[in-house]
């Protein structure tokens, strides 16, 4: 387990278990969001690709996401583990709603310095609302991806409580290096 990526539905703590994953096996951390997101009003990175391939080239990593489209066969192909994050919608809506409300109402700053305001819960892009309506796609994505054949052995770790997700935690050590 050297180059890691840390899948689910949009909040269902993919962030968090990445960075838990990182501190205790000492692989550098890298936040796609804030890959992606590098300027107020959610302006992309014109240098995504440069700087996601950058990183996937490198000995070991964890990342906290499907991947953005300009970068997901990239990392997909780079990954040697998947951690599957495959909570039950009620989870998912549960942890991003909580987390969308504490961002509004607190006014945090995000990736970018954007910010989650009460306006922006009306766009279809909106977490909660992008959880609800991808839910079943992103899983279906997950399954495809995951089950797909390629050259280099996929080790797919599929957590579906957040419960697992804790114990295979705290059972998790780095792979020996060939």
């Amino acid at each position: 387990m050297e180059r890691v990526l840390v899948v689910g539905s949009t909040g269902a703590g993919k962030t968090t278990l990445a960075r838990a994953i990182a501190e205790r096996l000492r692989i550098p951390f890298h936040e796609m969001d804030a890959l992606v997101f590098v300027a107020p009003r959610w302006q992309e990175n014109p240098r995504l690709l440069e700087d996601v391939s950058r990183i996937g080239s490198g000995p070991s990593w964890i990342l906290d996401s499907f991947g953005h489209p300009k970068v997901r066969d990239l990392l997909w192909s780079r990954a040697d583990t998947i951690v599957w994050l495959d909570y039950s919608r009620p989870v998912v809506m549960r942890r991003v709603l909580r987390r969308s409300l504490a961002r509004t109402l607190l006014r945090r700053r995000i990736f970018g310095g954007n910010t989650e305001g009460p306006g922006s819960w009306l766009s279809p892009e909106h977490p909660v609302r992008w959880a609800w309506s991808q839910y079943a796609v992103r899983r279906s994505d997950i399954a495809g991806r995951c089950a797909a054949p390629r050259p280099v052995p996929l080790d797919v770790v599929h957590l579906r409580t957040p419960r697992a997700a804790r114990a295979w935690l705290r059972a998790a050590t780095r792979s020996p290096r060939a």
